[in-house]
């Protein structure tokens, strides 16, 4: 499954970018959440215990830990491994009224609009030497001082958007009249403490609220940052989670961030293992949660094998072969023909491309495939 790979190495390689999906990690101030950031991200930002000590959001890559590529790799033993990546963004702490200016005020505000998805970190741990905010450590409650604050922001939003359409009533405008009666329903929604992202209304009266970004409507992933003792079964205060989350959909990982940054700083990967063992882990904590997120932003992967790589391929879930094609190379897409396709599964029981020629198990797919998470692509194009 090398074609694409050969026409890569004559060109100009210009991949393009169907990323720029972002999650951001948000919670409020002395969370950790910095301390988890340096744990997933290359790039590493200073943690502090100190409150509002960072007024700008640190932006990391982070690579998304695929068994199924750690397998495909020892199966081909190429040059290269590459992993899928997703972008990480450490927002500042957040605290009562920060809405209104207070603590790092507006200034996370545009940044938690520019992510495509969150993961707020609450703290369940004690600890003495990091002072809370707020006094005591309740993390049903920073989850609700987080929400509060992002819901007051959506509720301008709204309010601005109310009057720019009410305007346009005055003109006889039916659409705008339409449109004032659901931001009505999104403005009592919020002044009743609830977040945008559930809200029952049909996906053509969204269409009113989609040009405000409305931070409550973005899909969240809580993560309960525990001390190292509660790192494999939890403690009081997730079950205090548990309990506030237990009516939603949303998923909650447990995971010691100030464990998994000692994990990090093991260079040998046998030591790694071992201290994951003694610690009744089957991996760290950040695997999951960079798993998690990935799947939060809707996105899945595809893969390519040969002995000079063997990649995994960012895709949306939905994409079609040809766009699938056009994340590797925009060429690939425009000159389109077909996709030679394996599944993952069979790749592996079989051992190889001609094992599965063999039994059948490679099929050749066109234009209106829709590519699923873990698919061996081949693409066949001309151009």
């Amino acid at each position: 499954m090398l074609e694409y790979l050969y026409f890569a190495e004559k060109t100009t390689f210009a991949k393009k970018i169907i990323m720029g999906l972002q999650c951001g990690i948000i919670g409020i101030t002395n969370t950790g959440k910095t301390t988890l950031f340096n744990c997933v991200s290359e790039t590493k930002a200073e943690a502090s215990n100190y409150a509002f000590s960072s007024n700008k959001s640190n932006i990391g890559v982070v690579n998304v830990r695929d068994p199924r590529l750690d397998k495909l790799s020892e199966m081909e033993k190429p040059e290269k491994t590459i992993p899928a990546t997703v972008d990480i963004l450490d927002i500042p702490g957040l605290t009562k009224g920060s809405s209104k200016g207070e603590g790092v005020g507006n200034q996370f505000l545009s940044d938690i609009r520019n992510t495509d998805a969150l993961i707020h970190v609450l703290r369940c741990f004690d600890d003495e030497n990091l002072a809370h905010v707020d006094g005591s450590v309740d993390p049903v409650r920073d989850m609700e001082t987080v929400d509060l604050e992002l819901q007051v922001k959506d509720l301008e939003s709204v309010e601005k958007k109310i009057v720019r359409l009410g305007k346009l009533m005055k003109t006889g405008d039916k659409d705008a009249k339409h449109g004032v009666d659901v931001l009505n329903l999104y403005k009592d929604h919020f002044e009743s403490f609830q977040s945008a992202r559930g809200i029952e209304l049909s996906d053509k009266d969204k269409k009113y609220v989609e040009d405000l970004s409305l931070l409550t409507n973005k899909p969240v992933l809580y993560v309960c940052n525990v001390d190292e003792a509660s790192a494999v079964s939890g403690n009081k205060y997730t079950e205090m989670v548990k309990e506030a989350l237990k009516d939603s959909d949303a998923e909650i990982l447990i995971i010691a961030a100030e464990l998994e940054s000692d994990i990090t700083e093991l260079d040998n990967k046998e030591d790694r293992n071992a201290f994951l063992e003694d610690m009744g882990l089957s991996e760290p904590g950040v695997n999951r949660l960079v798993r998690s997120a990935y799947a939060l932003l809707n996105l899945q992967s595809f893969f390519t094998v040969g002995p000079k790589e063997v990649r995994a391929w960012t895709i949306k879930n939905g994409m079609t072969a040809p766009q699938a094609a056009g994340v590797i190379h925009s060429d690939l897409e425009r000159g389109f023909i077909r996709a030679e396709m394996i599944k993952y599964n069979d790749y592996v029981e079989l051992g190889s491309e001609n094992a599965c020629k063999e039994k059948g198990k490679l099929s050749l797919e066109g234009k209106n495939y829709i590519v699923q998470d873990g698919d061996l692509l081949n693409i066949r194009f001309n151009v």
